[in-house]
C-alpha cells in the first residue's frame, strides 16, 4: 500500500501530513490510479468528512438541542448560565487544575504566550476599526469580540475531542488564562469608550468564581494532598456535566437572539475572532517556545468564535449590544467551516 492510501487509513492525519509525504516521496502522489490530483483531494476530503462529524458535529447537536428547548419549553438562558458559572465551572476547574501533572515552566509560558498573542489581537482590531474610522463604540466592541473567544463550551469539548485527553488541562489552563485577561481587556475597552477606568475590571475578574477555584486547586496539586474519595467522586461527577450543560445553554442563549444582519464589520470582526486570532498564535508560538501538543491547543483555543459573555458585557456597558450579539452568532455558524479547516491541519 502507497504513502497517500496508508495516509488516508489514518484516523487523525493533517493536510500537514500529505505534505510531508509529498516532500519525502514525491513519486508517491504520481502513480496513484494514475490520478495523483484526485486522489489526493479525496483523501484531504474524507480528512474534513471525518473530523466534521466526529468532532465539530456532536458540540453543534448539543447547542442545536438547547436551541430547540429553549424555544419550545421556554428554558431561561439566565438560570442555566448562572448554575453553570456559580457551580459547574468553578468545580470543573478545580478538578483539572488539582489533579493535573504540568512542569511550572510550561504553565508559566503557556499563559504569557496566550496573553501575548490576545494582546496582539486586541492591537490588531484596534487598528483595523481605527483605519476604518469607526466610532469609539464600534473601536471598542472590535477589541471585546476580538480577544473574547468561547474557550469553555466549545473550547474543551473540542480540544478534547480532536486531540485527546491530555488537551483537557492545557485548554483548561489556556480558558483561564484567557478569561482573566479578555475579561479585563474587554470591560476596560467599555469602559474606554466612555471615558472611564478600568480598575472595576480587574476587580471583577478577581471576584470569577473560577478564578477563586484555582487557588485552593493549586493548594492541592502543588502539596500533593490525597483528597477524600467522596470529594473526588463528587467533583468528577459535576465535572463531567459541565461541558454538556454549557452547550446547551448556549444553544438556549443563542435561540433568545432576535436575528442575525450581517454587515461588513461583522464579516471583518469574524475574521479578525476566527483566522487572525489563530495565525498569531502560530507565529508567536515560536519566540516562546512553545510547541507539540501546547501549541495545537493554544491555535484550536484562539480559532474559537466569539464567546456569549461578550453580549453580557456589551449590555451592561451599553456597547452596541445589537451588534455584539450578531457578532456571537455569526462567528458561531462560521465556525463550523473555520475549525473543520484549522483542524485538519493539525
Amino acid at each position: 500500500m502507497n504513502h497517500v492510501q496508508d495516509l488516508c487509513n489514518l484516523k487523525h492525519v493533517g493536510f500537514s501530513s500529505l505534505l510531508r509525504v509529498y516532500r519525502q516521496n514525491p513519486l508517491s502522489f504520481r502513480f496513484v490510479d494514475n490520478f495523483p490530483i484526485l486522489t489526493t483531494i479525496r483523501c484531504m476530503i474524507w480528512q474534513l468528512l471525518e473530523i466534521f462529524f466526529n468532532v465539530i458535529a456532536p458540540v453543534f447537536v448539543l447547542v442545536g438541542i438547547g436551541y430547540a428547548a429553549g424555544q419550545r419549553l421556554g428554558l431561561e438562558a439566565r438560570t442555566l448560565s448562572r448554575y453553570a458559572y456559580f457551580i459547574l465551572v468553578p468545580i470543573y476547574v478545580f478538578n483539572v487544575i488539582s489533579t493535573a501533572v504540568i512542569e511550572a515552566d510550561l504553565a508559566v509560558r503557556m499563559i504569557t504566550y496566550i496573553i501575548v498573542v490576545h494582546l496582539m489581537t486586541a492591537v490588531f482590531a484596534y487598528a483595523v476599526a481605527r483605519f476604518g474610522k469607526r466610532p469609539p463604540p464600534m473601536i471598542a466592541a472590535y477589541i471585546l469580540i476580538a480577544v473574547f473567544g468561547n474557550t469553555g463550551n466549545f473550547g474543551l469539548a473540542l480540544n478534547e475531542f480532536r486531540l485527546g485527553a491530555d488537551a483537557v488541562v492545557l485548554a483548561a489552563i489556556y480558558m483561564l488564562a484567557l478569561t482573566l485577561s479578555s475579561f479585563v481587556i474587554g470591560v476596560i475597552a467599555a469602559n474606554w469608550q466612555k471615558g472611564k477606568g478600568g480598575l472595576m475590571a480587574v476587580t471583577a475578574v478577581l471576584k470569577t468564581p473560577a478564578i477563586i477555584a484555582i487557588a485552593p486547586a493549586l493548594l492541592v496539586n502543588w502539596t500533593g494532598a490525597t483528597q477524600p474519595l467522596m470529594l473526588t467522586r463528587i467533583t468528577g461527577l459535576v465535572s463531567g456535566a459541565m461541558i454538556p450543560t454549557m452547550l446547551i445553554t448556549l444553544g438556549v442563549q443563542l435561540s433568545a437572539s432576535k436575528s442575525i444582519k450581517i454587515n461588513r464589520d461583522i464579516v471583518t470582526i469574524s475574521a479578525i475572532r476566527l483566522l487572525i486570532a489563530p495565525l498569531l498564535a502560530i507565529l508567536l508560538a515560536i519566540p516562546f517556545a512553545v510547541s507539540g501538543l501546547p501549541r495545537d491547543v493554544a491555535f484550536l483555543q484562539s480559532a474559537m468564535p466569539a464567546a456569549v459573555l461578550t453580549t453580557i458585557i456589551a449590555m451592561e456597558h451599553d456597547l452596541i449590544p445589537d451588534f455584539v450579539t450578531t457578532a456571537v452568532l455569526f462567528t458561531t455558524i462560521a465556525s463550523v467551516i473555520t475549525l473543520t479547516f484549522l483542524m485538519a491541519l493539525l
